[in-house]
């Protein structure tokens, strides 16, 4: 089984939990339409990966500021890559099937270590570079469906348990990647940087 870093310590997730189509800017991006409610599909523990690889020429990269879950609640923080095969996906969507070939394939969910979520969630905010140029920059006023509000209408259909992961959406700014690129993702809390982590393609 795959698992993550928090406080040191190795953390199995059974399950993440990914929002999509969070952010106004990253649903026109892509053409789509903004949906009365949460758009909410998962990633197998198998996906879970440390390392960004590439993976095909048209698998597109979507930084989100993810949430670790400890006691039904939101513990602690960290930053991740929803890896998706774009032609894929819209294939599926063409169909009106689900994504998971698009989105629950190995390696797809690439993660940083997290952090305890000790400060104003209200604070929080996302920065991702890409060679050495400002890609993706989320913050929490962006998103429609707030952290807290996402974590109550999972838990209303679906057990989390602890050590599971909430992927929170991604804003604007997605796009194919290479081998040799290289990221650097950035997460503050009360304008506080509390995680970098450094991604060079394989």
């Amino acid at each position: 089984m795959k698992t993550i870093t928090y406080l040191h310590k190795k953390i199995t997730p059974s399950k993440i939990i990914c929002v999509g189509r969070n952010y106004t800017e990253h649903i026109q991006e892509l053409g789509n339409e903004t949906p009365e409610e949460a758009v909410l599909f998962c990633k197998p523990n198998s996906a879970i990966s440390d390392t960004l690889y590439f993976i095909q020429e048209d698998c597109r990269f979507e930084g989100e500021i993810c949430f670790l879950i400890e006691d039904k609640k939101l513990a602690a923080v960290g930053f991740g890559f929803d890896l998706t095969k774009a032609k894929t996906q819209e294939y599926l969507k063409s169909k009106g099937l689900p994504w998971e070939r698009a989105k629950a394939f190995n390696n797809s969910a690439v993660l940083s270590d997290f952090v305890p979520l000790k400060g104003d969630i209200t604070t929080l905010e996302m920065k991702l570079y890409l060679n050495d140029t400002l890609q993706q920059h989320a913050h929490y006023e962006l998103m429609i469906h707030k952290p807290d509000a996402l974590l109550q209408e999972i838990q209303s259909f679906m057990s989390l348990e602890d050590g599971d992961i909430i992927m929170n959406g991604t804003p604007k700014g997605v796009a194919t990647y290479k081998s040799g690129d290289l990221f650097r993702a950035e997460v503050y809390l009360e304008n506080k940087l509390i995680i970098e982590e450094i991604f060079v393609v394989q």
